[in-house]
Formats: C-alpha cells, structure tokens, sequence
C-alpha cells in the first residue's frame, strides 16, 4: 500500500516537470519565443457611430396660464394620468367674478340707454311726419339710436371678454398624458404679465420616447434615416436598448467648437423603464456583415522583434492587408483582403480561414516566466 502511494505521489510530481520539459524542448526545436496569438472564426462585424443624448417624450406639453393670480387648488401632482379637458388646476376666481358683474351691469346700462334711443328716435318719426321738428333734430336723433347701439355692443364684448377671463382660471389639461412636472403650489401667485407662467408639463405618451443624440461634423454623412440604433443608459448599464434613427436635423449646434447635429431616435418604450431626461449613450448601425470571417484588429498590425519576424509577403492585387501565420512552428507572412472594420474585429474577406492562427506579438506571461527562470538558474538575468 506504502509503495502503491509513493508511485501516484511520483507521477503527480514528474507529469507536470515532463510536460513542461516537451513543451521547452519543443519550443528550442522551433526557435520562437512565447507569442501571443488569435485565431480567425466567425461573427458579425458593425461599423458605428457613437454619440450621446437625452431620452425626451415624443409628443411634451407646457401648460401654462393666461391670466394672473393665486392658486386657489391643484388638482393633479407628479405622475399624475390625465384625460383631455380635465381640470388640473384653479386660480382665486374672485377678481375676475367681481369684473364680470361690473361688466353685466354696464351692459345692462347700455341697454337701457338702447331703449330710451329708440323711443326718442320713434317720437321723433312722428313729428317728421307732421313736420314739427326740423331735420337737425331727427339727424340727432337718429345719431343717437346708432351710438347707443353702438354701445350695447361694445358692452357686450367687454363681458364676453371679463367671462373669458374667468374661465380661465379654470385650467384645464390640453391633452392626454401623465404630468412629469409641476412648478407651482397651492397659495403661489402666478404673473402672466409678460409671458405665460408654467404650471405643468404633460407628456402625452410615454410608450414611446425619442432620443435627442448629437452626432459630430465628422460622422453625420454616415447617418441616414431608417438606421438601427444600439444604446445604453446608467440605469441599466447590464442591457442594451434598441431604437431607430427617424430624422437627421439640419440645424447645426456648436458645442465646445464642435458643430454637432441633431439626431432624432425613436425608442419603444412599453416596459416604462426609459424616463424623460436620462443620458443615453447611442450607437448608430451604419454598416454591418453577419456571420463573415473576421479577426481582431491587433492581429493586423502585429509588431514582432526582427529575430523572428519573416519577411514581407509579396504585393498582390485586391489585398490590402497582412498578417503573420503561424504553420508548423513557422511564421509565415501572407496578404490578406478586409473589408468592414468595426474598430475591435476586421471582417476578412480573403487570404484566412476559420481556425488560422495568427501571430500578434510576443507573449509578456512568457517573458516574464523565461526571466524568472533565468535569475534562478544562475544565468544573468536580462532586463
């Protein structure tokens, strides 16, 4: 039993140091250093372009008010759902009420001073036919009638207008949606002297949401309507959202001495997990190949020491790039043709196949083991 363990202890010992022992003796054979590789397989390649946005809702309603006073109610708060003529909000009507009555009461005066035109005006017909007054006084007379006609109009306008104003202070939601904002308080005066105060903001769907990306000068030939679109927030940094782009806006924007143009993105946002004003960053789908030969870029500019690095492929037409094989312990340089590059993997249209591998550069794990090894084998150590 003694014997029978101390032979397993022996190969548990010796199987490491024999595999390592193979693996120098055929590293020497081959005359190469540790090397870094990839090998060539199959995926998709994108070409993109990035920029960031905000996420807004497709259709956002300011509600304002047109006449100025106190909150007397507010009807509605944050994330509030409303309905289309719903009231949200009333201001004090007292004002307004009290300039109604003062306006029906004109109005009332008018139409007195009306009827009384229009008695003299008939009294005045009859005594035209007898001939009893003169044609100044019938002139005056009639004068009379129409400006007081004249006045009951006027009159009537100005209730109109004093009855308007105190509808308004009823305020109403314009649409339907959910309130995503709220600027005042109950007891809060509103001032609509210059310009109309804002109350609420409303977005009448948020279903739907758009993405308001900026897009450099340099990029924005590339971007076109239609295109899809990848994008992520910090929210949930873990999941990639998809959208699409609907219009490329052609009013330019100059951020720190970078013009930059709007992008508009629609977004499906059923789930509810997108709010109004979060930070997206945004990728637009340009150009993309599925299921093509490719490789990481790296391996397309390999830089290896003179020592090992083979000479140069011979020039031939419709190759635009080279790459270092490794066939058989041997680096081998041959052309390569590539077609789209999405800045991590080039697609590979010819000179590889899947599985080839291609040298990249000198391996640093390697390095460092072949370092250790020589300051502990009394060798001098390099640096």
């Amino acid at each position: 039993m003694k014997t029978g363990k101390i032979i397993i202890i022996s190969l548990l010992i010796l199987a490491p140091l024999g595999w390592w022992g193979f693996n120098q003796m055929n590293s020497t054979e081959r005359g190469l250093p540790p090397l870094h590789t990839e090998r060539v397989d199959r995926g998709d390649v994108s070409q993109r372009v990035v920029a960031h946005g905000s996420i807004q809702p497709v259709h956002k309603v300011t509600v304002g008010s047109q006449v100025s006073g106190i909150i007397e109610e507010l009807f509605v708060d944050f994330n509030s759902v409303v309905d289309r003529g719903q009231v949200i909000a009333r201001i004090d009507p007292s004002t307004f009420e009290a300039e109604v009555s003062s306006a029906r009461a004109e109005l009332e005066s008018a139409e007195a001073g009306l009827e009384l035109a229009r008695m003299q005006w008939q009294r005045v017909q009859e005594l035209m036919e007898r001939q009893f007054i003169s044609p100044q006084e019938a002139d005056q007379a009639s004068a009379n009638l129409r400006q007081a006609e004249a006045q009951v109009r006027v009159r009537n306008h100005a209730l109109e207008r004093a009855e308007r104003e105190l509808a308004r202070t009823t305020i109403t939601s314009p649409t339907d949606g959910m309130v995503i904002s709220r600027d005042v308080d109950v007891g809060q005066t509103v001032a609509a002297s210059l310009s109309a105060p804002i109350l609420f903001e409303i977005a009448s769907d948020l279903s739907s949401m758009q993405i308001h990306a900026y897009v450099s000068e340099a990029d924005i030939g590339r971007v076109s309507e239609g295109q899809r679109v990848l994008f992520q927030v910090d929210a949930y940094r873990g999941r990639e959202f998809h959208g699409e782009v609907v219009q490329v806006r052609n009013a330019p924007l100059v951020q720190d001495n970078v013009v930059h143009y709007e992008t508009i993105i629609s977004v499906n946002n059923e789930e509810r997990l997108l709010k109004p004003g979060m930070t997206a960053e945004v990728s637009v789908i340009t150009d993309e190949r599925h299921d093509v030969l490719r490789v990481r870029n790296t391996a397309l500019r390999a830089r290896l020491p003179d020592n090992i690095r083979p000479e140069d492929a011979p020039s031939q037409e419709g190759m635009n790039g080279q790459a270092f094989l490794l066939q058989d312990g041997e680096i081998v340089a041959t052309r390569v043709r590539t077609g789209l590059s999405d800045g991590f993997y080039t697609e590979i249209i010819e000179g590889l196949d899947v599985g080839s591998e291609l040298v990249i550069g000198l391996s640093l794990t390697g390095q460092q083991e072949e370092n250790r090894r020589s300051l502990f084998s009394g060798s001098q150590a390099q640096y």
